[in-house]
């Protein structure tokens, strides 16, 4: 089964609370759709929860508008620490997720008249399009930028989409693009640009010299949920005159305060396995088989990036559509690059939670 990167099914999400953060996604960004629900152990995380197994909640979340879901992930066994540290543009790791826009004037007029707290205001990025960026009620910043590949018009007040990609600080960008373009399939590069930029001067130490190169892909995705899933970004982003950028999880464990890991569903991951060993990037967790998220089930496994940010690879193998009426998709015997047919994507819509 060849390799198939299917799109970013989810940003992982490390929160003290998980019903409070989530109503406030629900209003700002529309992620309302209830994928699972899942209160268990992580015996297989204890690589990165300092050699314990430790019990967490997690609600993976998903907008019928398009774009990866969120997983937010919060401890039960332990409080959710934050950083000791003030987290600073260039610090290495995921700095920020991308939330796709279809109007993003629109969207900051919206996230104004809420009272969101934006960081600086409407900008236009290096490629000339508008952007923003928000930090939500924890202190995690989220760059609103504009959206393509909608899969369906919510008419959520925002205007927004879920997940189009994240902003990654990293010590070597040339280094980085071994695995960002190469194994995950990012191989366009949109701009790559170095100097002092106006979209990104609000943020701490955001007035000081980078190189950023964003990244995208040609092709649309392939697998059951890439049309819901979408196209995304990736924006990798280095500092160029700071010598104190530190890691963004720097002691800390996976699961902490903050964005833990960027998640890609995926197919064939016995072939992702081989060319990721074979390009420097071996797994570190393998759950090997069918592992049980509750409703849902998958082969999950994880890689680290050259600075050390997880990226996860779930093969989805079953999914709830409607829970309820113990309507479940399986995956596994499906053709491979396949979409699940539109009516299906579109009754996971029934799972929505309204406020």
């Amino acid at each position: 089964m060849a390799k198939i990167i299917c799109g970013i099914q989810q940003m992982g999400i490390g929160v003290p609370d998980v019903q409070e953060i989530w109503k406030w996604y629900r209003k700002f960004f529309g992620i309302n759709i209830r994928v699972f629900e899942d209160a268990a152990e992580a015996p297989l995380m204890t690589k990165y929860t300092g050699g314990n197994v430790h019990s967490r909640t997690a609600t993976l979340a998903l907008s019928m508008d398009s774009g990866g879901g969120f997983e937010i992930w919060q401890f039960t066994s332990r409080g959710t620490e934050k950083a000791d540290f003030a987290i600073q543009l260039g610090d290495l790791g995921f700095y920020a997720c991308r939330i796709k826009s279809r109007n993003v004037q629109k969207t900051y007029a919206y996230f104004k008249a809420n009272g969101a707290k934006i960081l600086g205001e409407l900008t236009k990025a290096p490629n000339g399009e508008y952007t923003f960026f928000v930090e939500d009620p924890n202190g995690n910043v989220f760059n609103i930028v504009q959206g393509s590949g909608w899969f369906k018009n919510t008419k959520h007040p925002s205007h927004c989409g879920a997940v189009a990609g994240t902003m990654i600080g990293v010590s070597n960008i040339d280094i980085s693009l071994a695995l960002y373009q190469d194994i995950l399939g990012y191989e366009t590069i949109e701009y790559d640009e170095t100097g002092v930029f106006e979209d990104i001067s609000a943020l701490p130490q955001g007035n000081t010299k980078y190189r950023r190169v964003l990244l995208s892909h040609k092709d649309e995705r392939k697998g059951p949920f890439a049309k819901l899933l979408g196209p995304s970004k990736i924006e990798l982003i280095q500092s160029l005159e700071r010598n104190d950028c530190r890691k963004i999880f720097e002691n800390r464990f996976w699961g902490d305060w903050g964005f833990i890991h960027l998640c890609f569903d995926v197919q064939g991951m016995d072939d992702l396995k081989t060319e990721c060993e074979a390009k420097g990037f071996p797994f570190t967790v393998d759950s090997g088989n069918t592992f049980d998220m509750g409703e849902a089930g998958g082969r999950f496994s994880y890689i680290e990036d050259p600075d050390g940010a997880l990226i996860e690879f779930v093969e989805t193998h079953k999914v709830p559509i409607m829970e309820k009426l113990g309507w479940y998709i399986h995956l596994q015997k499906r053709e491979q690059g396949k979409s699940l047919p539109t009516w299906i994507l579109r009754a996971m819509g029934m799972n929505k939670v309204k406020d």
